[in-house]
């Protein structure tokens, strides 16, 4: 840090007031702090301080009687850089609010594991050549160091990395779990996949071809099996990074197309991939979101991303016999009388098959426009340019409303089912074909954006909801789409059904009816929910357990052969392909295992060569189900003890959901990382192997801790350290820089270390700062130079107990004076609240008014105010608390001493402490009695020599008393 004259100084937001030298032998400081926080942390780690008993299982022990109470932090990834100030904002949080309950007598489960796998260590890997696994446990071990410095009370038996075998042999049995369910839509949860096949095998569900189950092939078999199983292979559209070598999920794609990690360009195309099918949960993943005790703005989220919609199929017939209908849905069935074209997504599977070698005519006769064809040749030199360039821009580009509507004409056209009216089909990038079936039926009169597509194409535009009176009649003329839900239907009637006249709602109920009947289609239910890519061409990730046969159809393992376990190699990057290259394919890092890749196996028909899977799991996978492990971690017969797992996560009266009592993590995993492990939770709760329905029965977001950063005029950061201000002006090596407030962070070169904040002043000062800026919810601020205050109270309270010269305990057994008495249970009887509520800030000021309190009295403190006190504060400042506990006489933790009661007699205010306002502004305070009237307050403020003075003989014009709050005197 640049060091301040009088004439420039660091910005105030880095400057730090550290300890000062030359101090009594027994003053609180750092040197003092760090003596103290280390013995208390080799004694609770040599004592097993915090070791949670389970019910039952090796971990069994006594206290597993108490309630049981689960806190939990989302899953922290090992970086190589360690940790900054905000990263423990969370871990701080949620080890407060485990220490208070453990006083208040829950047996608390509080571990923290490591989500460590992931793509970072991997490019280190690349660069360096050092193996991932070593990287990674480097920074597990830095960061539990740093974790263990703060006094985080977790249990380290618990301790899990997503990377360590004995836990991936968990996931990839997951997966197996998954692999072989599949989600009966009657009874609308998941079975085992031997169901399903009971049910082919005896005829009650028909083979796709007809024939009997047992005349298919196991080759055969496995290919029907695929079309049902929760984990299947899938040839369709995914991102592909030709840069970075892989396919990534919608959320690793930023809003303009490009990859979240390198900013690389990416594209859409077809490959064959494993996905989860998460969409068979999604009406469940909505409706028990009712069960949860989540924040609303997370709820909502969930919601929208799951994007539940209720509307139609609808069947349109091609001009082709050997060709399947078009399939579309659509949440306005209403409008169906006006459909004038079709739109398909340059990936829908029929688009090769319906684009025509020449161009046709019109339904009318003539050419079909030049608009229709892109000025190209052909429909083929139409589709496949259209769909190179569409493979190019991300799915949020291609749905801005903004954008100009684009497509082409395939060359075929299909049938209305309502009217028999020829419509032709485009293909046009506003349409994805990972929403609905990748195909609408556009009705350009009521919807936005097909109208402005009809109005680029001079296609049909026809009214079918009723327009309003003062609008033109001729549609072509309208300004915009006539998008209402309230206007009563026109224009479509035939010779079966008519539905003018009526409402929007009872036409869908009418037209669906008459669909279903004819089979052209049904009522139904979609949602905007994809199923799940699961696939990734990385080498530091989770083997697949599965392996291929000859002819390309994937077979479990058997559970006994888990763990596959990932073989070491020398090159860890996949093959990587120009940003450009449209046409290249996956090389996954494991295809150089050539040794590991194949191999012999009897898997129920003899001995054979199989080829194993060379993806690798995403990141997601293993925290999708974490929190289980650490209940049972060192169990090797399953994955979580079905006793040990209902006692800490199963329904309860008031918890029905069941699941982690407080989850607490950031807002940025509201949506992926929270539902897949629904997900997961929920396959694993249909098959048997949880109890409840839900793994995160309350939810808690805690905000960020915020910082200055600083850019030069080339737009790049620099070093917030190396700042200096000049005059109100911020320089970097003597040029200007601008300063703005974002999330801490190395990217930003803003993040402070927090063990420069422990060296300083100790750890039970930091965790004191961080809890005292702010609601736990709330973003806040960091300024260094403020973290002082907090550390002068905690000397402030040192002294009030420690002759800071003989470090003698300076407390009395006298009782305390009344005033103190009184002041201690309203303190007791806020801070417990408070604590439990997580309103830490808040606790920190009612301890710091007793403490001033203190200060301000003088002389011993009672022994009973003292051990209150330490007791109050021990769940944010353990260290300190533990010492001094200690030195007042007791050898036991002060983690299971039971936290302080206030005497409800105390907390029954005698009097009074108003201020008297003269015109609004405050003069004096004086004391009243609990049952003073309206008239005995006015006496007493009026006599009160400061109001007097201000009066100065002079008569008030009114006085405005409000009991027990305030006086205000009006001249």
């Amino acid at each position: 840090m640049t060091e301040a004259t009088p004439e420039t100084t660091a910005p105030d937001d880095q400057r730090s007031a550290g300890p000062q030298t030359d101090e009594p032998a027994h003053r609180y400081n750092a040197t003092l702090a760090a003596n103290i926080e280390a013995r208390w942390q080799d004694r609770w780690e040599a004592d097993g301080t915090f070791h949670t008993p389970n019910p039952a299982g090796p971990l069994a022990g006594p206290g597993a009687e108490r309630p049981k109470l689960y806190v939990l932090d989302m899953f922290p990834y090992p970086s190589g850089t360690g940790l900054h100030v905000g990263h423990p904002l969370g871990f701080i949080g949620t080890d407060v609010w485990a220490r208070y309950h453990r006083m208040a007598g829950s047996n608390v489960l509080h571990a923290l594991g490591y989500d460590a796998f992931g793509l970072p260590a991997e490019q280190f890997a690349v660069q360096t050549g050092q193996h991932p696994r070593t990287t990674t446990e480097a920074n597990i071990a830095n960061m539990r160091r740093q974790l263990r410095r703060l006094g985080l009370g977790h249990d380290d038996r618990r301790s899990v990395a997503t990377t360590d075998v004995g836990f991936y042999r968990w996931t990839q049995w997951i997966f197996l779990q998954i692999f072989n369910a599949w989600f009966d839509s009657e009874l609308g949860r998941a079975r085992h996949i031997d169901e399903l096949i009971a049910q082919f095998a005896v005829g009650d569900r028909p083979t796709p071809d007809g024939r009997a189950w047992t005349e298919l092939t196991p080759a055969e078999q496995r290919v029907v099996l695929g079309d049902y199983r929760l984990a299947y292979l899938s040839d369709a559209p995914v991102n592909w990074c030709p840069a970075l070598g892989t396919v990534l999920a919608n959320e690793e794609v930023t809003a303009d197309g490009r990859s979240d990690r390198g900013n690389h360009p990416v594209v859409r195309r077809n490959l064959t991939q494993w996905k989860m099918r998460i969409t068979a949960y999604a009406e469940r993943l909505v409706d028990d979101l009712s069960l949860l005790d989540w924040p609303d703005a997370i709820i909502s989220m969930q919601r929208n991303w799951i994007g539940r919609s209720h509307g139609a199929q609808v069947l349109f017939a091609t001009e082709y016999d050997e060709l399947p209908p078009i399939e579309v849905f659509t949440t306005r069935p209403d409008t169906l009388f006006g459909a004038s074209y079709m739109v398909l997504a340059p990936e829908h599977a029929l688009v090769a098959a319906l684009t025509t070698e020449h161009w046709p005519t019109a339904p009318d006769g003539s050419p079909v426009p030049e608009v229709w064809t892109g000025g190209a040749p052909t429909p083929h030199d139409a589709v496949s340019t259209y769909q190179a360039a569409a493979a190019r821009a991300s799915d949020i580009e291609r749905q801005s409303e903004t954008r100009t509507k684009t497509g082409v004409f395939t060359g075929s056209y299909a049938w209305n089912p309502v009217n028999g009216q020829r419509v032709p089909v485009f293909i046009a990038d506003y349409v994805l074909a990972g929403y609905g079936t990748g195909a609408i039926m556009a009705v350009p009169a009521h919807d936005q954006r097909d109208f402005e597509f009809a109005q680029t194409f001079a296609l049909p535009i026809l009214e079918v909801v009723q327009r309003p009176e003062d609008w033109p009649a001729e549609p072509n003329e309208w300004p915009s789409a006539w998008t209402a839900s309230d206007a009563p239907v026109v224009n479509s009637t035939n010779d079966t059904v008519s539905l003018d006249g009526l409402s929007v709602n009872d036409a869908k109920q009418r037209i669906g009816a008459w669909l279903a009947e004819r089979s052209l289609g049904e009522p139904t239910v979609t949602t905007k929910l994809r199923d799940w890519l699961f696939s990734r061409q990385r080498y530091w990730g989770e083997p697949f357990p599965i392996v291929y046969d000859t002819d390309g159809t994937p077979v479990a393992l058997p559970e006994d052969q888990l763990p596959v376990v990932l073989p070491d190699i020398e090159d860890y990057s996949p093959v990587t392909f120009a940003e450009d290259d449209l046409t290249s394919a996956p090389v996954p890092p494991l295809t150089r295992a050539t040794d590991w890749g194949t191999v012999t196996l009897d898997l129920g028909e003899g001995p054979k060569e199989y080829r194993r899977e060379t993806n690798t799991m995403p990141q997601w996978a293993g925290s999708c189900w974490y929190e289980l492990r650490y209940l049972d971690p060192t169990n090797d017969q399953s994955f979580v003890d079905p006793e040990v797992e209902r006692y800490w996560m199963g329904p309860t009266p008031e918890r029905p959901s069941g699941g982690v009592d407080l989850y607490v993590g950031g807002v940025e995993h509201a949506v992926l990382h929270l539902l897949y492990a629904r997900f997961w939770h929920k396959v694993l709760f249909d098959l048997g192997h949880v109890s409840s329905p839900e793994p995160f029965g309350r939810l808690f977001n805690q905000g960020y801790i915020l910082a200055h950063s600083y850019q030069d005029a080339r737009g790049i950061h620099v070093d917030a350290f190396d700042i200096q201000e000049v005059d109100g002006q911020y320089l970097h090596q003597g040029e200007p820089v601008t300063r703005e407030l974002g999330k801490m962070g190395k990217s930003l070169k803003n993040a402070v270390a927090p063990d420069e904040l422990c060296d300083q002043y100790g750890a039970d000062t930091l965790r004191l700062y961080e809890m005292s800026m702010g609601p736990m919810d709330a973003s806040r601020p960091w300024a260094t130079r403020d973290v002082v205050g907090q550390y002068r109270f905690l000397q402030r309270f040192w002294r009030n107990l420690v002759d800071e010269n003989t470090g003698a305990l300076v407390v009395v057994d006298a009782p305390p004076s009344d005033d103190t008495a009184r002041l201690l249970a309203r303190t007791i009887d806020g801070v417990g609240p408070d604590l439990a509520a997580l309103r830490f800030n808040t606790a920190i000021a009612k301890l710091i008014e007793l403490n001033n309190h203190l200060t301000k009295q003088g002389g011993p403190v009672s022994r009973s105010v003292a051990q209150a006190f330490v007791l109050m504060l021990a769940p944010l400042a353990p260290h300190v608390c533990e010492e001094l506990w200690s030195r007042l006489g007791h050898d036991q933790s002060i983690t299971w001493v039971p936290f302080p009661v206030a005497d409800p007699e105390l907390l029954v205010q005698d009097t009074f402490e108003i201020p008297v306002q003269v015109q609004g502004r405050v003069r004096s305070r004086i004391t009243i009695g609990a049952g003073d009237d309206a008239a005995a307050i006015e006496a007493a403020a009026l006599a009160d020599p400061a109001i007097q003075r201000f009066l100065d003989g002079r008569t008030p014009a009114k006085v405005v008393v409000v009991p027990k709050k305030t006086v205000n005197v009006v001249l």
